[in-house]
Order: C-alpha cells, then sequence, then structure tokens
C-alpha cells in the first residue's frame, strides 16, 4: 500500500503545483498525529478530496477515503482503490463498507467521510447522515471536522469544469478540534454539524466573494441557489432516478457520486 500511496502524494502536490493553486492549511495541529479519526469534510466539489488528503499528508498521516464501488469498475481506479486501502461504498449494501472502516479506525488509521453524503448545490453545509458518528462511536475515536473551500472553483456539480493548469484558484482547508466519540449517533452528529457550520462560515467570509459569481453562496451575495432552491433540485433529480430505475424510461440510469 505504501509506494502506491507515495505515488499518489507525489502525484497529488504536483498536481497542485500545475493549477498554480495556494492551499492556505489552518488548524492542522487538530488532526491527530497517530490513533486513529473520523475526518468528516463538507462536501461541495468534485476534487475537494485532494485538499483534504495532502492535509493528512502534511500532518504525517495517510487519509483512507469511502467511495462508490462503481468506480472499481475504472481499471486504473480499482488498482488505486486496492493498493491505497480505498474503501468501496456498495449503496445497496453498505454494512460491509462500514464495518471495513470501523476496523480501520480501530486498527488506527485516519478515514475521511462526507456526512453530507453529496455535494452542496448551495455549497452550505446541507443535513448530515450519520454515519461519520457511528463510526466514531463504534471505533472510540474522535471527529476531527474540516473545511476545504474554494476547490469547488474548479469542478463541482451543475457545471463545467475549470482551466486546471495555471488557474491559480486558491484554496482554504482549516481543521477543527476533535469531538469526542460520547452520546449517541443523532446527538452526535448534530454536534458535529454545529461545530462545522461556523467554521465553514468563517472561511467563506473571510475567502473572496464577489457579487453574482455561481460559487459564491447566495448568502454572500453571489450565484449559487439558496438551500432550500437546492434541495428542490435534488429531490426533482432523485425523482428522475427513480423513474429510470423503475423501467419507464429507455435512457441510462445514472450514477451518484458519495
Amino acid at each position: 500500500m505504501q509506494p502506491v500511496f507515495r505515488a499518489m502524494e507525489l502525484t497529488a502536490r504536483t498536481a497542485v503545483r500545475l493549477t498554480g493553486a495556494r492551499i492556505d492549511y489552518l488548524g492542522l495541529e487538530h488532526i491527530p498525529a497517530e490513533g486513529g479519526a473520523v475526518i468528516a469534510i463538507n462536501h461541495t466539489g468534485y476534487v475537494d478530496f485532494l485538499p483534504a488528503g495532502l492535509a493528512a499528508y502534511y500532518r504525517g498521516r495517510r487519509m483512507r477515503f469511502m467511495i462508490k464501488a462503481e468506480m472499481q469498475q475504472v481499471p486504473v481506479v480499482n488498482y488505486l482503490i486496492k493498493h491505497t486501502g480505498t474503501i468501496p461504498v456498495d449503496r445497496a449494501a453498505g454494512a460491509g463498507a462500514y464495518q471495513h472502516a470501523v476496523a480501520a479506525l480501530r486498527c488506527g488509521e485516519v478515514v475521511g467521510v462526507y456526512p453530507e453524503a453529496t455535494i452542496s448545490r448551495s455549497f452550505e453545509l446541507k443535513e448530515f447522515k450519520s454515519g461519520a458518528a457511528r463510526m466514531a462511536l463504534d471505533a472510540r475515536v474522535p471527529i476531527v471536522p474540516l473545511i476545504v473551500w474554494g476547490a469547488h472553483r474548479l469542478w463541482t456539480k451543475g457545471h463545467p469544469r475549470a482551466r486546471m493548469l495555471r488557474s491559480g484558484i486558491p484554496v482554504t482547508v482549516l481543521a477543527g478540534e476533535p469531538l469526542a466519540p460520547a452520546g449517541d449517533a443523532a446527538t452526535l452528529s448534530a454536534r458535529l454539524r454545529e461545530r462545522m457550520a461556523p467554521m465553514l462560515a468563517q472561511v467563506q467570509q473571510e475567502y473572496p466573494h464577489p457579487a453574482g459569481q455561481f460559487w459564491v453562496p447566495r448568502r454572500l451575495g453571489g450565484g449559487a441557489p439558496t438551500p432550500d432552491e437546492a434541495r428542490v433540485v435534488e429531490e426533482q433529480e432523485l425523482a428522475e432516478r427513480r423513474r429510470k430505475s423503475s423501467g419507464t424510461s429507455q435512457t441510462d440510469p445514472s450514477g451518484t457520486e458519495l
């Protein structure tokens, strides 16, 4: 696992240099230097895993992510999954992946999880699933809240991918104080969201937010949909996927991302 992981780390650092991105890392001391931990990451785009993974790297850790099982059908991705300890998740039967993640946490590894499950079109926090909290409670490890902001400008849902080379887009990564694995899953998940919401608001406020830009939250004068508007779009997408899967459409059903 280590040689492939090392190669991916070097590739990620090279990719950052090629894009000309400046990534500011704040609060990395909150990522435990040793022992298991759940890293709870907000989800605004397709590449926020990269600065999140590098945050762990600069703390001397290697983050294992959970990824949708369909990606195993891509040979190169499947090779990386097998050689980096990435955890495939079958949405129809996720119990195995969950137990795999808990076992990794108990062995002292850090596991990256998106509590929102899917990308937030509003770029504000969506409602959280309880998986991150349940993992922390079962493995008796802390949850570290991690905010990634700016990477969604490169590539996010509903918008074309930006020109990557020499884009110069700044990215901020902020790690917060860990939450102890205490209480029940619902309570811990609520505490996690309450911790991450002001962290996200702080980073958004301090980051440039020109009026009208699609990547700027409506709350700050941007063109992103409000959380309510985004929820309507997501409900429509879900209804369409269900319609297609029921066989009422001749088109192929679309996939969903973690």
